[in-house]
């Protein structure tokens, strides 16, 4: 029988001398699929995350048709937040909060809760995928950062210049450190509990911790995952940390615990791999670029791949997550390319 810890996902994660990349993309179960939209005639977004058989389907969906490396559960970063008193709406615009948090009663009523009874249905989809999975492909969990998931609690949405975030950072900092420690709590008792139900490691979503000042980041933003990741120590699965926008700052975000850290396609990762030595990296293609040519795609997978090589280990990915316009053809262009790079082995 297969060992998972042998995957080679798994092992680019650990740093293991491997002779090629392993390759998966975020949001690789979406709205690019015919299968998943078809999912999606029966099952609003909401109880599509809700409902652990239809959430291990279209988990399974991109493995079947694409052979990913790993397979990432098919949630959402808002998922847990609902148990909290926060229930968002998903509809064309995006996610939408009825009543935004943006006052200190406000913030106290959001309640913590049992990660194992509040969010029991992603535990019992957990399950279920690594049936379907079965011993080949590894399950990725995760989870929004505590920052990220703040700027749609106080937003009430998605943004453009974060006006009620920023002035409550600026106005009542102790009120925003109030929320992200609650935040954080019940981040960490989420990941530990995808851990216990049997993720074979986690990732950790920061998509809008990149819009502080560096020493906003550092006071406001680290400490909190920092306290995550090393939360999820004790449990051994390789934590990846993923900060859209991580450029300038890297001399922090190196100072985390953490098995590897994502890129977006903004980062010129040779430039990068120096200041990331220790780390394994995951990244970086543009999800853009898959409305290029094959040729193009092809050339700049293998750029990457070769880049990568040099890494402790590197895991290959977009540098953000692919979009529902995606051409199917050109994603399995992308996928062949990766599979089939060999590195030079010592």
């Amino acid at each position: 029988m297969a060992d998972i810890k042998e995957s080679i996902f798994l092992k680019n994660l650990r740093g293991e001398p491997c002779d090629r990349t392993p390759i998966w993309i975020m949001r690789q179960a979406g709205r690019y699929l015919p299968e998943y939209m078809k999912v999606r005639e029966e099952y609003t977004f909401n109880e599509l995350c809700r409902t652990p058989q239809a959430a291990c389907e279209v988990t399974l969906q991109p493995i079947r048709r694409f052979g990913f490396d790993a397979a990432i559960m098919f949630s959402d970063i808002l998922t847990p937040l609902a148990p909290m008193g926060a229930r968002f709406s998903f509809a064309q615009g995006g996610p939408k909060l009825e009543s935004p948090i943006r006052s200190e009663s406000d913030i106290d009523a959001l309640s913590t809760y049992e990660a194992a009874d509040g969010t029991h249905f992603v535990a019992e989809a957990i399950r279920l995928m690594k049936v379907g999975l079965g011993d080949k492909t590894p399950l990725i969990g995760f989870a929004g950062s505590p920052f990220t998931l703040a700027t749609y609690l106080i937003e009430g949405g998605g943004s453009k210049d974060y006006r009620f975030l920023k002035t409550l950072l600026y106005s009542r900092p102790e009120l925003l450190d109030r929320l992200m420690n609650k935040l954080t709590d019940q981040t960490l008792a989420y990941l530990r509990m995808q851990v216990e139900a049997g993720v074979d490691a986690v990732q950790l979503f920061d998509t809008w911790g990149g819009i502080l000042h560096p020493a906003d980041y550092a006071k406001v933003v680290l400490p909190c995952v920092k306290r995550i990741m090393d939360g999820l120590r004790d449990l051994g699965v390789p934590r990846i940390y993923f900060l859209k926008g991580s450029a300038p700052y890297l001399d922090l975000v190196t100072t985390l615990d953490v098995e590897c850290l994502g890129m977006d396609w903004t980062m010129d990762m040779a430039q990068f791999l120096p200041q990331m030595k220790g780390y394994a990296v995951q990244g970086n293609l543009d999800p853009m670029a898959l409305y290029g040519s094959q040729d193009q795609i092809r050339r700049r997978a293998l750029e990457i791949c070769e880049t990568g090589s040099k890494a402790r280990g590197h895991v290959f990915n977009l540098g953000h997550g692919i979009t529902p316009q995606t051409p199917i053809p050109n994603v399995e262009a992308l996928v062949e390319t990766v599979q089939g790079y060999r590195r030079e082995t010592p």
